[in-house]
Order: C-alpha cells, then sequence, then structure tokens
C-alpha cells in the first residue's frame, strides 16, 4: 500500500517517525543521505557560450569566411582595400551577435528576479518541539504544522487537517481549491489523494499538520523540473529558414565565383588576378547587410509586442509565432479572469443574477438571512492596506462576501461567538454570530451536504416547511446550474435560543438559497479565437479542470460550438496509444481536460509529429515540460511560476489569451517583412554582380570597386531595408490561413522578381551610367583606366550613385510585392523616411565631400549624370508597378474561376 492508503499511525512508522518528530541527529543522517530539500536549477548554457553562439549561426560563418577571404585578399594583391571590407565585415558579425546576445539577456534579467516557488522557512516539530528552519533543511520522516497563507515545502501526508484546503493549480492546473483531510483514501493516483498535499502548492484555509515523505527532486514539483529539462528544445521555423537560405547564398557564391576563376582561367588572366577578383565576386554575392537588418528587425518586432504585453525572450520566437497552426492554451488566467465571481442564485423558486438582487430592494430585503450568510460565514482574513480592506482566503469565499457588498454595501458583520469548521468529510462550514435578535447560525457548503440538515424554505421572505416538492425544485435548480459550469454552493441559518446544545446546532435549518460561481472568461478571448478560426489557427483547451466546467466556459467563449466536442479526460488519454492520440487530434473541437504535466508534453509531441507548428500556454510547474517541448511556449507573466517562465519563449504581460493573437499578428509580419528587405537587399547584390562579370568577359573596367559595393551593403541601404523589416502588418494578414512548413523564405516568385527582373533593370542602369560617364570623356573599348584616374573614379562614382538612387525607388516598390505603391503609398513608415534621407546624405557625401571621394576612391559627377539615372529610375518605377498590375489581374481571375 502507498502512503495516502495508509493509516496516520500506519503513514508515521513506514517513515520511521513518530508524532513528535525527529530527533536532530536523525534529521543529519537523513539530510546526508537524501540531500538538501532544493529543487536543481534548470540546466542552462554557459553565458559565454551562449554569447559564442551568436557568433556561430550559419550566416555569421559565411561571413567569417568572407572577411577571411578579404583578409587574404589584401596579403595577396595590397592596395585594393580587401582589409576594409574585411574589418568591416567583422564588424558587422560582432555588432549583430553582441546585440542579439544583449537582447534575449536583458528579457532574461527581467524574469530572473523571481524563482521563490517553495518558502524559504517552515515550523518543523523536532524532538517534540515546534521550531523554525530552512526548508532546504527539511527531511522526509519531519513533521510540519501549516496554515492558511503557507506554501507547501515538500510533498506531505496530512496527520491532522481543520478546514483544510489547498490551491494545486501550480502543480495540477486546477483552478478550484480542494479539501484536504487526515483520513486514509483508496484512490490509486496519490496526486488526487484528499490527505496529500504537494510541493509548490498553497494553504489557502484552515490548519494542518503533516508529515513530509519526499523532498527536492523526489517531489511531485522536482519530477516536473526534471522533465523540463529533458525536454528537447525545438529550432524556430526561423531559424531554420536563416540556415536554409544561408545555404543557399553561400552555394551560389562560391558557384559563381567558381565560374569566375574558370573563365579567368580561359581567356587567360593571370591566376592570382583571377583569384582576387572571385574573392571580390563572393564578397560581392554575400548580402553583409543581412545580417544585422534581420537581428534589427526582429528586436523592433520584439518592442511592438512588448507594448502589446507579450514579452519575446529569444528573437527568432517572433516569426514563429506568425507559423503557428495550433494553440494549445490552459483555462484559468488565460481564457478566465482567475477570479470567482458569483454568477447566479437561486432564491426561493427563481433564479436571479446578483445585478438583477442589487436593483431590487425587495428582494435584498426578502433574502436578507442569504446575503448575511455570503458576508459572515466564512475562514477569510481581513487585511487593511491602502486606505481599504482586503480578504484573504479561499477565492470562492472573497467572492461571496464581495457579491454581498456590493448588494448592499449597509449589512453589517456582527461579532463571532462560535464556529463549526470546514471538514472533507462535513462538506460545510457554520459560524455563529451575536446579531441584534440573538445568536444566529449561518451555514454554507456542498447541497449535498447542507440540504439533508433543512426542515424550512424561505418563499417571498416566509418561512414555510420543506416539502418533498421544494426539494425536488432545489435539487433541479443544483443541477441546472451544475450543467452550465458553476460551482454551486447551499445556503442555511438558523436563529439559536439562549441556551443551545452545540452537538445539535446544524439541525432543523432554514434554506435560504444557491449561489452558483465560476471563473469568467476574459472579454476579449470571444474576439480573439474568432480572429483564430479566420486565420487558420486551431485552438484546444488543455486543463485540469473537470470536463463540465471546461466544456461550459468552451461554449460561453465560443471555443465550442456544436452539440458533441471531443472532450478526453487524463485518465481515458492514459490508455490512448500514440496513433489514437494523432488520429483524435483530428477532431474540429476537442478540449482535454484533469490532464498531468506529462500528457500535455504528450499531446504537444503527437502535435509536432502531425507537422503543426505548435505553441502551448502555460502558468504552472505542471506546464513547463510542454512549454519546452513545443515550438513557441508561452508562459503567464502575472500568475506564472519561474519554472514556466524559465521554460517558455515568450512571456504575457496581461496573463490575456488576446495578446497572443495579437503577437501572432506580428509575427506573421515578420516572415513577410523579411521577405520585403531580403527582396530589397538581394536587388543591390545583382547590381553589385554584373561589374565584375563584365570586367571578366568583356574586359571592361571594373564598374564598381570591392569598398564601394560594401558601402552600399551595410551604409546606404541599412536604414532603408530596417524600414521594411518594421512595416506594420497587413490588415489582411490574420484573414490568411498560417503559411506551410514547406514554403521558403526565398522562394522562386522572389528570386526571379529580385535577381532577374528589379536586379536586372537596376544592374543595366548601373552600367549604363558608368559608360555614359566614360564615352562623355572619350573613353574608348580596350582603353585601360588606372584606379586613380578621375575619369574612372567618376564612372565608378555614376555607377555607385546609380544603384543609390535605384534604390531609393526600390525601397517603395518593395513594400508589397502585389500592391501598387499608390496604395501603400510614401508615407506611414518613419524608418523608411529617415533610410531615404540617410541614403541622400550618402550621395552627397561620396559625391562632394573630400573624405568620401578619398574613403570610397570617388570623385563629384554632373548633372547630365543625375538626369540620365533619374530617367531609368522613373523607369524602374514604371515596369514595376506593371509587372504588379499583371499579377493582380491574374489573381483577380483565378479567384473568379475558383468562385471566390
Amino acid at each position: 500500500m502507498r502512503i495516502h492508503q495508509l493509516s496516520v499511525l500506519d503513514a508515521l512508522a513506514s517513515l520511521k517517525s513518530t508524532a513528535t518528530g525527529l530527533s536532530y541527529a536523525e534529521v543529519e543522517r537523513r539530510l546526508h543521505e537524501y540531500g538538501p530539500n532544493e529543487v536543481e536549477k534548470v540546466v542552462r548554457k554557459p553565458l559565454w557560450l551562449r554569447l559564442i553562439k551568436e557568433f556561430t549561426t550559419l550566416f555569421s560563418l559565411i561571413l567569417w569566411i568572407s572577411a577571411g577571404l578579404a583578409f587574404f585578399g589584401e596579403w595577396s594583391d595590397p592596395g585594393q582595400d580587401m582589409a576594409k571590407i574585411g574589418y568591416a565585415i567583422v564588424t558587422v558579425i560582432l555588432v549583430s551577435g553582441l546585440f542579439s546576445f544583449w537582447q534575449e539577456h536583458r528579457v532574461e534579467q527581467t524574469l530572473a528576479a523571481l524563482r521563490k516557488l517553495l518558502p524559504q522557512q517552515a515550523q518543523v516539530l523536532r524532538e517534540g518541539k515546534v521550531t523554525q528552519v530552512p526548508a532546504n533543511r527539511l527531511v522526509p520522516g519531519d513533521i510540519i504544522h501549516l496554515e492558511q497563507g503557507n506554501k507547501i515545502p515538500a510533498d506531505c501526508r496530512l496527520i491532522e487537517a481543520f478546514g483544510a484546503r489547498v490551491n494545486n493549480a501550480a502543480v495540477t492546473g486546477e483552478s478550484l481549491p480542494k479539501m484536504r483531510g487526515a483520513g486514509p483514501t483508496h484512490t490509486e493516483n496519490l496526486v488526487d489523494s484528499k490527505n496529500i498535499v504537494l510541493a509548490g502548492t498553497t494553504m489557502v484555509s484552515g490548519q494542518a499538520k503533516a508529515v513530509i515523505f519526499s523532498t527536492g527532486m523526489q517531489t511531485e514539483f522536482g519530477k516536473i523540473a526534471h522533465l523540463t529539462q529533458m525536454a528537447g528544445e525545438e529550432a524556430s521555423p526561423l531559424r531554420k529558414e536563416i540556415a536554409h537560405l544561408s545555404r543557399l547564398i553561400a552555394i551560389l557564391a562560391v558557384m559563381v565565383g567558381l565560374l569566375f576563376l574558370v573563365l579567368g582561367w580561359m581567356v587567360n588572366i593571370p591566376f592570382w588576378k583571377a583569384f582576387i577578383f572571385t574573392i571580390g565576386i563572393i564578397v560581392a554575392m554575400v548580402p553583409e547587410g543581412l545580417l544585422p537588418t534581420l537581428t534589427l528587425a526582429l528586436v523592433l518586432a520584439t518592442q511592438r509586442m512588448a507594448k502589446r504585453n507579450a514579452l519575446i525572450r529569444y528573437l527568432p520566437s517572433v516569426e514563429t509565432l506568425g507559423s503557428t497552426t495550433v494553440i494549445c492554451t490552459d483555462k484559468t488566467g488565460t481564457l478566465t479572469l482567475d477570479k470567482m465571481v458569483v454568477r447566479r442564485l437561486y432564491l426561493g423558486k427563481t433564479f436571479h443574477s446578483p445585478i438583477e438582487v442589487k436593483e431590487n430592494k425587495d428582494l435584498v430585503e426578502l433574502y436578507q438571512p442569504f446575503f448575511l450568510t455570503a458576508l459572515m460565514c466564512h475562514d477569510l482574513k481581513e487585511v487593511e492596506g491602502h486606505g481599504k480592506s482586503t480578504f484573504l482566503g479561499d477565492p470562492m469565499e472573497v467572492a461571496l462576501v464581495e457579491m454581498a457588498l456590493n448588494v448592499n454595501a449597509e449589512f453589517s458583520v456582527c461579532p463571532k461567538l462560535d464556529e463549526i469548521p470546514f471538514e472533507t468529510d462535513r462538506m460545510r462550514l457554520s459560524t455563529i454570530h451575536q446579531a441584534p435578535e440573538g445568536a444566529v447560525l449561518y451555514c454554507k457548503g456542498a447541497p449535498e451536504s447542507v440540504l439533508p440538515l433543512c426542515q424550512h424554505t424561505i418563499t417571498e421572505g416566509k418561512i414555510q416547511p420543506l416539502d418533498a416538492e421544494a426539494k425536488a425544485n432545489i435539487i433541479q435548480a443544483q443541477d441546472a446550474m451544475a450543467q452550465q459550469g458553476l460551482r454551486v454552493l447551499a445556503f442555511a441559518y438558523k436563529k439559536l435560543a439562549v441556551s443551545y446544545d452545540r452537538k445539535r446546532l446544524e439541525e432543523d435549518l432554514v434554506f435560504i438559497g444557491l449561489a452558483g460561481l465560476e471563473d469568467p472568461p476574459r472579454p476579449e478571448v470571444s474576439e480573439a479565437l474568432r480572429k483564430c478560426q479566420e486565420a487558420g489557427i486551431k485552438v484546444i483547451m488543455i486543463t485540469g479542470d473537470h470536463p463540465v466546467t471546461a466544456t461550459s466556459i468552451a461554449e460561453e467563449i465560443g471555443l465550442v460550438k456544436s452539440d458533441n466536442p471531443t472532450i478526453i479526460t487524463g485518465e481515458q488519454l492514459r490508455w490512448f496509444s500514440d496513433v489514437r492520440l494523432q488520429l483524435a487530434l483530428d477532431a474540429k473541437e476537442i478540449i482535454f481536460a484533469r490532464v498531468v504535466a506529462n500528457q500535455k508534453m504528450r499531446i504537444v509531441e503527437a502535435l509536432k509529429k502531425k507537422k503543426h507548428i505548435v505553441a502551448v500556454t502555460g502558468d504552472g510547474i505542471n506546464d513547463a515540460p510542454a512549454l519546452k517541448a513545443a515550438h513557441i511556449g508561452i508562459a503567464m507573466g502575472i500568475t506564472g511560476t519561474d519554472i514556466a517562465k524559465e521554460a517558455a519563449d515568450m512571456v504575457l504581460l496581461d496573463d490575456n489569451f488576446a495578446s497572443i493573437v495579437n503577437a501572432i499578428e506580428e509575427g506573421r509580419a515578420v516572415f513577410e517583412n523579411i521577405r520585403r528587405f531580403l527582396t530589397y537587399v538581394l536587388v543591390h547584390n545583382v547590381a553589385e554582380l554584373i561589374p565584375y562579370l563584365g570586367f571578366l568577359l568583356f574586359k571592361i573596367p571594373l564598374a564598381l570597386t570591392p569598398i564601394q559595393a560594401l558601402s552600399i551593403d551595410m551604409g546606404s541601404d541599412t536604414l532603408t531595408a530596417l524600414g521594411l523589416g518594421a512595416e506594420r502588418p497587413n490588415p489582411q494578414i490574420m484573414r490568411r490561413p498560417p503559411r506551410s512548413q514547406n514554403e521558403r523564405l526565398m522562394n522562386w516568385s522572389l528570386v526571379f522578381r529580385a535577381y532577374f527582373f528589379l536586379g536586372l533593370i537596376e544592374a543595366i542602369a548601373a552600367m549604363a551610367a558608368f559608360f555614359f560617364v566614360l564615352n562623355n570623356a572619350g573613353w574608348t573599348y580596350g582603353q585601360n583606366l588606372p584606379n586613380q584616374d578621375p575619369v574612372y573614379m567618376q564612372a565608378t562614382t555614376a555607377c555607385l550613385s546609380t544603384i543609390i538612387v535605384m534604390q531609393i525607388v526600390n525601397v517603395f516598390l518593395c513594400r508589397s510585392a502585389t500592391r501598387s505603391v499608390f496604395s501603400t503609398g510614401l508615407s506611414g513608415n518613419m524608418l523608411i523616411i529617415l533610410g531615404v534621407i540617410l541614403e541622400i546624405v550618402i550621395l552627397l557625401l561620396i559625391n562632394y565631400t573630400p573624405w568620401g571621394n578619398s574613403f570610397l576612391g570617388t570623385a563629384p559627377i554632373g548633372n547630365e549624370v543625375w538626369e540620365f539615372v533619374i530617367l531609368f529610375a522613373a523607369v524602374m518605377f514604371i515596369l514595376e508597378e506593371l509587372r504588379k498590375w499583371l499579377v493582380r489581374k491574374r489573381l483577380l481571375n483565378l479567384a473568379s474561376r475558383n468562385g471566390i
């Protein structure tokens, strides 16, 4: 037999303890054997290792190789400014890595302040005397004293209990306090046993004495913490996409570079010269500005999300949200307010809401004993603070007191004379108060416990016999309220004689009504769920609460609309095979109730096997393994435990499900924005590549030097690219289904548009400007031009300036792949406006300042060149607008054929 199935004496004997506690010598021996009562910290990679990781992503490695090649090129052929390129690339890697690390570490610091789930001190009985000891010095066999408000320091078996109720939400996810008693039970599951209290939970009322049977990592708390550590981290879709993109860019750059090297050999270019230019091509093909732009775009997205109450811990999690196909959400505190409220009253023979009663003074007068019972029959502690009184204790009792005072704030509390405490087997509480007319007993509890004690009832203010018909009506009313997911309490009272027999106090009571309480749903949740349905995101409720309660809330908020949703309890789930669970998850509407930690993680793993991108919410210790196993774990910021926050990728600052939907909207925008600035960056990469190919194939002067190309990647285009990364979500973005996992960041549509359309137009314009200057200066084909020749410097300046001007136009074209500039507008994004101003300033600096001329090898160009460039910019604008119009027309025709 297990400890919860034993009697109190047998439970003590099984732990070799006594009613007077352990001796100090035995405590020391057990402390040495079992270790301190502490939960090991979640294993984290060392800080230095996490810092290094930021500099060793695949894209960072490509940049390191590019920098190395640049330094090698400078060593092989000094004077080509390759060292400047190398230093600039190293700076990009360091700044991006440090910024990313700082952002994530800063968020961690804001969450690391708490981690105090277990109490610091405990009252323990040793050698017959009660003493205060640090909680980490407790051992199995210790006997501890518990009272209202205490956090339970270890897993314990109760040996005495008086009105004990425990909030298990942090461990089991159940929202309502549970009654606890000292008697043995025949329950198989230890966690559900009524004589067991678990580490990390809280006593909400009563007093108890308990013997500890598990400490530290052996507690249920510790087992869940261990399960969290064992759960593998899931790479985010964005990390996978960036890795894929990095491989593509690396392969493309190397292939083009090798092709150049082979072609150079074929046209008799000296090997070392061809090799140096190969390095230049590889550097030109790698978009060095992509990494810092991506990092900053994600940081800006996290800041926008923080304003919408979603704190992102890891930058790639921003985009993961946008890929989400399933949200597994708990109920209490996320879908609901995590606050008990009186929803319905049954007075006389009629249902009323508390608001209706408040507005009807006659009802208040007729059923005054009902409200006095709610006001006075409780175990709450009244605390003064900030000029007003608050009540601490069972949330249901707090709700009843608040309801009574709200109905009539002039109700006065009479002095308490006596109390018959709440017990597990009694299921009720009775208090005796000195009223002006004499002593009065007020009683409340479970209807099945209170109703048999009643012989009379109140109807319209008159006391009448409680006959069989009246009892049947009361039971019917109770069932109707329970079907709505309400927690039902019965109220009764009795006027006492001057002298009374305490043993017969709870006899011949007057039944006065029923109260139905619930944790009401958040008002924003219904709209948030509607948005999820429009966006093709499936929402699954996973809760530790009773199936009836869960279903009632689900129906109220619109999560369940059919008459027959699929409801699976934790007990049923124990017998499900993995295949059966995966098939069950195909149900359109599904609720999991009474589930435990490993089952929640099992559901997440099953969804991942079905190729879903899974977001999971949670606040308790029991949620931590699932939070870590999911693609994105979402912890509650207000009610969330520190272990849950540690395991999560995102923290909801307001514990509100609606904030998740807002964050998903931002996350979806991130993917689209990355595509926007990726297109923008790749366009000028083509314009940077063509001069090298022209130099090789047609033996013309190099139209753009490596340092000039880098000035675009890491100078003129940085702020405008970042502006594209910070575009606001498209209003229609939440009316589309989640993107397919097979949909690549750089797809064929993007490649065609960036490389073969916009990039080609820009490259033609840049080369045209280069030859425009050369021809005006009388250059002839085959004529060599030294690097310091003023004509050559003017021509390269024209090429560089053309690319920058074309990119000014391109940034507005890239705000949408299909919508016209006339609909997206030129305003609405301050970063783009500032970026355009920056590009104009850079144009002036590189053309008309000695410093710019010296650093980049440029020379001022004349007005006729600017007119030539602007003409090409206008052509680019017209051609892209025409392409967008054709795409919109094709989509419209496709929709028309499909009857959309």
